[in-house]
């Protein structure tokens, strides 16, 4: 198994594998108990980014160039059923931009793009220079509510906190998108209500960004709506993923 995912409840019949990309600053293990809440014929896979968790000694990446081409050059041997992406804020980046780097011939295993609480790839811009710095960006991730600010609040905690946020907000910073070819995939733009940090007019602009169907959903919560109403985000990934059939 790569080093770059982590499957906590294996489902090798699944019919469909859920590939998640974790936010700045997070990791594989925000994405730990959604197997238990999603049907069996999904798999959850979560990306570990290096310089962090079991990872802490990987270096982390530079710059998203390298991540996305290290992550695009492991993903193959996950793509032997259909797959779905999906990326939560900083993810949402990163997991636009590795289906992009697929190789040609594993593009159609990707059968949708979930961009949650992210702006478009070209609307995507640095932190505001009150975010900057150490105390900035601790200030930055406490705005955004989630465990992520909780953990930032532990003094013991804080300096490893930083580690991995000043290496992943130097990704959001130097990011610059590069136009071209649309997804063919669909995609789901995902909103919390109360996000001031992405919202609901904001992950619009992704129509833009594939020939396939799009939809923008609003869910209860801020930036991290996921952690307040996990049964509804999950209720949204099962629905379009596996539909109920048609009734005759």
């Amino acid at each position: 198994m790569s080093a770059w995912f982590r499957t906590f409840v294996p489902r090798p019949s699944a019919a469909l594998r859920l590939i998640c990309f974790p936010h700045a600053g997070g990791a594989a293990s925000a994405f730990r108990g959604w197997a238990e809440l999603l049907p069996s014929s999904i798999e959850v896979t979560a990306v570990q980014y290096p310089g962090r968790q079991d990872r802490i000694m990987a270096d982390p990446s530079p710059d998203m160039d390298t991540l996305v081409r290290d992550l695009a050059a492991e993903i193959g041997p996950l793509l032997d059923r259909p797959v779905a992406f999906f990326g939560h804020s900083m993810g949402g980046t990163v997991a636009y931009e590795v289906a992009r780097a697929l190789p040609r011939e594993l593009r159609p295993a990707l059968v949708h793009l979930f961009a949650s609480a992210r702006k478009a790839p070209g609307d995507c811009r640095p932190l505001a220079p009150e975010f900057r710095g150490d105390e900035g960006m601790l200030r930055y991730v406490t705005s955004l509510g989630g465990a992520a600010g909780r953990l930032v609040a532990h003094e013991e905690l804080r300096d490893i906190a930083l580690f991995t946020l000043r290496a992943d907000f130097h990704l959001i910073d130097t990011y610059t998108h590069r136009p071209g070819a649309p997804l063919l995939c669909p995609v789901t733009a995902i909103a919390g209500a109360y996000d001031t940090a992405c919202t609901a007019a904001d992950s619009a602009a992704w129509a833009g960004y594939t020939t396939g169907r799009f939809e923008l959903r609003e869910l209860p919560g801020g930036h991290f709506y996921l952690e307040s109403a996990p049964e509804r985000l999950m209720d949204l990934l099962t629905d379009t993923l596996m539909p109920a059939p048609a009734a005759r």
